[in-house]
């Protein structure tokens, strides 16, 4: 079958293209505005695609398009594909008819953590032998890729959206998953450009919790008031608590340092020892643990996958080190994400400065919902720089000028890079945070240090 994806460069949408081609379909693809790592893992599978949206992409004419959630009516492709009358689907449609169906859906939702605390547990379970399938929104750098089918009758495990699904279908694309077990992460207000409210994304929360059978399993952080409410609207299934408190049947305790930490959990106590940073990170793996405990993975299985654990790409990756200064790549678009990076990158010691760079760009950025809270995000930071895209329509100065720490506000790329380079120094970790490709300003940044540096950049691992 010949499968056209709109939108394939999408993390979801790019990793739905790789297990089309390995279920053996001929898959093609249109987007525009594209960046790695997507693009790049794309061209690697011999998938062509990012030459912009037009009619003759639909020719020859494919068997079924796949719609991605960024597409709209008044798009040259989905008017095409209307008035054509191709067959068409949303993503999760396709991926819950021909991937999931027979497997044991382990689903990993959240506002903040599902890209790393899916790849935790995807990895999690790969050292385990359970050669699981996964389709994760970012790259697993354990596994290489951001997506796998996996055995027709095995484990999957899924990164699961509150997003919605396509213009068609205006559900969560979580619905879709029918997870036998469900992870819970956190829940706060998000993506604002759908969502009225908090209470709106919790009733999207509860349809997926009444997806989870009887005989599946719930894994819920504790201490979250959303996620209680969201309970108390009804649960079906046996819920297993993690977190810090006395109630939670797997309990985070602190190790000797940052790159320790002990598990309490009814089948016994664990330490993990790991290269990982930050207390989110440490509960991510904890509900990562939980959640491939209910598949039969052991505690000590857990902690030896997660001692090799590497974090996926995006998330606190160090894209290189020019004179001892640490470029890093970070996705973090929402004021609490900003605030657990930066606090988690604090906390490991550093002879230099952490200088937080941020593009705010995200649909519920460019409406200026969290706006308020963006100064107290950067209080961890020893000096930020903020980006001013040219897609937001109020100004950053605003930002910068109530923030505790020294800050800046920047209007072009050019600038921001200058002034990098001017004030950077050995030692000085810059973390450059946007869910975009940013103007590809990692490896800018890196070149216009070697320059001033005369030294060649080393990748970071």
């Amino acid at each position: 079958m010949h499968i056209h994806i709109l939108g394939i460069c999408g993390t979801f949408m790019g990793s739905l293209a790789l297990l089309a081609r390995e279920l053996g379909h001929r898959v093609t693809g249109s987007d525009k505005g594209v960046y790695p790592p997507m693009s790049t893992q794309l061209a690697a599978h011999g998938i062509d695609a990012g030459h912009g949206f037009d009619e003759a992409n639909l020719h020859p004419r494919p068997d079924l398009v796949i719609i991605g959630n960024a597409l709209s009516r008044g798009n040259v492709e989905v008017e095409a594909v209307l008035n054509q009358r191709i067959p068409y689907t949303s993503g999760p449609q396709w991926l819950a008819e021909n991937v999931l169906r027979k497997r044991r859906v382990l689903a990993v939702a959240g506002t903040h953590g599902k890209t790393t605390t899916a790849s935790m547990l995807a990895w999690i379970l790969e050292q385990a032998g359970l050669a699981p399938g996964f389709l994760i929104g970012g790259i697993p750098r354990n596994l290489g890729v951001s997506a796998r089918a996996g055995a027709d009758d095995g484990v999957f495990v899924i990164e699961a959206d509150e997003y919605d699904t396509a213009f068609f279908d205006k559900r969560s694309k979580f619905v879709h998953y029918l997870p036998e077990v469900a992870v819970l992460n956190n829940l706060e207000f998000d993506h604002a450009d759908i969502f009225s409210d908090l209470a709106a994304i919790e009733r999207q929360f509860h349809h997926l919790v009444r997806l989870v059978p009887g005989n599946g399993q719930l894994v819920v952080a504790d201490d979250e008031a959303a996620l209680s409410r969201v309970l108390d609207m009804g649960a079906w299934s046996p819920v297993a608590h993690f977190g810090r408190t006395d109630q939670a049947q797997w309990q985070l305790g602190d190790g000797t340092d940052d790159q320790q930490f002990i598990v309490r959990a009814p089948e016994g106590e664990v330490v993990v020892q790991w290269r990982m940073s930050g207390e989110h990170n440490r509960r991510n793996a904890l509900a990562a643990m939980a959640a491939a405990s209910a598949v039969g993975v052991t505690l000590e299985q857990s902690a030896a996958a997660l001692a090799t654990f590497a974090s996926p790409r995006r998330r606190q990756e160090v894209r290189g080190i020019v004179n001892d200064i640490q470029v890093i790549d970070d996705f973090a678009h929402h004021p609490t994400a900003i605030a657990m990076t930066l606090e988690g990158l604090k906390a490991v010691p550093s002879r230099g400065r952490l200088i937080a760079v941020i593009e705010p760009r995200s649909n519920t950025m460019k409406l200026g919902t969290m706006k308020a809270r963006l100064p107290e995000s950067v209080a961890s930071a020893d000096q930020v720089y903020w980006y001013q895209p040219a897609t937001l329509d109020w100004p950053v100065a605003e930002v910068a000028g109530a923030c505790s720490v020294p800050a800046h506000a920047m209007t072009t790329t050019e600038q921001l890079i200058e002034a990098l380079v001017d004030h950077a120094c050995p030692g000085d970790r810059i973390v450059i945070m946007s869910n975009g490709g940013f103007d590809n300003i990692h490896e800018r940044l890196l070149e216009a240090l070697r320059q001033r540096h005369g030294q060649t950049v080393e990748t970071g691992v």
